[in-house]
């Protein structure tokens, strides 16, 4: 689930900014706690964990496609048995 974190604060500021002209403070509170509890149900990471994982994928990948032509080479040198 790809969620953009722009789109999140452009909504925040819309509520702030519709809340400030009017004296529902209480609301603001409210749909902030509402909404904090929504995106904790939520399996979501940083985008600093995000980018680790990224990068240790793309050294597994190297490591893979290292190993795979390691694996064809000794193959390549096996004798046939006849």
């Amino acid at each position: 689930m790809a969620i953009n974190s722009k789109m999140f604060d452009e909504l925040g500021a819309k509520l702030s900014e519709m809340l400030a002209n009017s004296p529902a403070k209480d609301l603001e509170k409210n749909a902030k706690a509402l909404m904090a509890g929504a995106f904790s149900k939520l399996d979501l990471v940083t985008r600093e964990e995000f980018e680790i994982q990224r990068e240790v994928l793309a050294r597994t990948r190297e490591r893979l496609a290292q190993l795979e032509a390691r694996v064809a080479e000794l193959e390549s040198r096996q004798t046939p048995k006849a």
